[in-house]
């Protein structure tokens, strides 16, 4: 624990953000390192709750947060550092985008506003790197085993630098033209530098992860060739079927999903050139989805000068703090306002989107109907709402509605893997059907978090090493 009455002494205080007038005109990072003094007092209202459900249940990565609390408080920041990365291997990205289930399951959170663990949690991070603690660790023995990761996102990159600092020779591969996968290209800039990235890429290439670019496994490289030239393969390719919009007129130009809106630009962000597809720039955008990838496309359009920006929700506007169908330390559904909210967004919930139509080819108006939803025996249904039918214009429609499972053409198919119900790849232990295959990460677990990804990483590397050594 921190400070004995902490607690009872310091009100959370919410990290600094950028002003939103200065913001809205870059790509930088909204959030603001918080002052030293401040987060020592943050970390300081730890207190001794006997059972911290903020590691144990919280926590997908199980993060020794009562004990990084405490060294943070006493001054111990290698300490903190080390304590962090025993359990976590990218902390300074979940200290960034990580919507922090920990502390919803923060003891303090049931009579009071939980303890800042997320940002506590950057800041460490940050302060291991600028002290120079975070350096390559090279493994003492070599198996001689190879191990192909497919996909660079967060759970293949975790499982790649466990797998190389147990031994093993790994060679990342991504389809894309750059290493990172969701954290390079789905996440924006102003949430997550891409210069974070590239600093923990570096130390992964100095252990001896090997990332090859512009590969597409079960095409480029078959499925064969794979499991003839390595001695395992690990597939970590994420969910990347995204739910679609099945309405008249989705057909139409400027009607475009999340991650393609979101890809473009970061690769304007990064210099890369401008892509493919439509900018919000002087538009009236409708972003169709609630979640955190709505927000950053909306928080996207912003920073494009759309005219307009408005956000569409099916499901009911949730309490503003307290929800009892979530019960702490449940994660809770309540209403959240992102920084991206608060630059500028007219939200709306309970809304059903009925058709979109054009002009000459082009999106030009969204029709929707709002809905209420009601509880029947067979679960919660919704119900059109009578005489509430509106339209708005709009010149970009970005389809925000989450993902459904990982792509089964090429690979999946090709190797022949069974699936679940819900289209995932089905695994025991991140064993796959095929001997030698594991899979980690949303490809087998569906869309979920990046700590939960990380996790996922960590686990499926333990497997993989538990099967080529005994």
């Amino acid at each position: 624990m921190g400070k004995p009455t902490g607690f009872m002494e310091y009100k959370r205080q919410e990290p600094p953000h950028r002003p939103v007038a200065g913001r809205i005109g870059d790509s930088f990072e909204v959030e603001l390192p918080m002052p030293e003094p401040d987060l020592v007092r943050q970390a300081a209202r730890c207190m001794d709750c006997g059972i911290p459900f903020c590691h144990g249940g919280g926590c997908s990565l199980a993060n020794l947060i009562p004990e990084f609390n405490d060294m943070v408080y006493r001054g111990r920041w290698r300490d903190a550092a080390e304590l962090l990365h025993a359990t976590n291997n990218f902390p300074e990205i979940t200290g960034r985008i990580c919507p922090a289930p920990c502390e919803a399951a923060c003891t303090l959170n049931v009579t009071d506003d939980p303890v800042l663990i997320c940002h506590i949690e950057r800041q460490v991070a940050e302060r291991a790197f600028d002290s120079g603690w975070v350096v390559p660790q090279r493994p003492g023995k070599l198996t001689g085993r190879k191990v192909a990761v497919i996909g660079s996102g967060p759970a293949g990159l975790a499982a790649a630098q466990q797998l190389v600092r147990a031994g093993h020779e790994v060679t990342v591969l991504e389809k894309s033209d750059r290493i990172g996968g969701l954290l390079r290209y789905g996440i924006p800039d102003f949430k997550l530098d891409k210069r974070i990235l590239d600093r923990r890429l570096d130390q992964m290439r100095a252990e001896g992860v090997q990332f090859q670019t512009g590969v597409a496994a079960g095409e480029d490289l078959s499925a064969h060739y794979l499991r003839d030239k390595f001695d395992a393969v690990l597939l970590a390719m994420g969910a990347g079927r995204p739910r679609d919009l099945s309405v008249p007129g989705r057909e139409l130009e400027n009607v475009v999903f999340a991650m393609d809106f979101l890809t473009r630009q970061n690769r304007l962000v990064a210099g890369l050139g401008r892509g493919e597809g439509p900018s919000a720039h002087g538009r009236v955008v409708a972003v169709i989805g609630g979640g955190d990838t709505g927000s950053d496309c909306v928080g996207t359009s912003i920073r494009q000068g759309a005219k307009e920006v408005h956000q569409f929700e099916i499901m009911p506007r949730p309490p503003q703090r307290e929800n009892p169908d979530t019960p702490w330390p449940e994660y809770p559904r309540i209403l959240r306002t992102t920084s991206s909210h608060e630059e500028g967004c007219r939200r709306r919930w309970s809304v059903r989107t009925t058709e979109l139509t054009g002009i000459s080819g082009r999106v030009a108006q969204l029709r929707g109907v709002e809905v209420d939803w009601r509880q029947t025996p067979a679960g919660p249904r919704m119900y059109d709402r009578e005489g509430s039918e509106f339209s708005i214009p709009v010149d970009l429609v970005v389809l925000a509605m989450g993902f459904v499972h990982v792509e089964h053409a090429g690979l999946v198919d090709a190797m022949g893997l069974k699936r679940d119900q819900r289209g995932n790849i089905a695994a025991d232990n991140h064993s796959t059907s095929v001997d030698g295959v594991f899979v980690a990460g949303d490809a087998a677990m569906g869309a979920s978090l990046v700590v939960r990804a990380i996790d996922s990483g960590r686990s499926a590397a333990r497997a993989v090493h538990r099967w080529l050594c005994g």
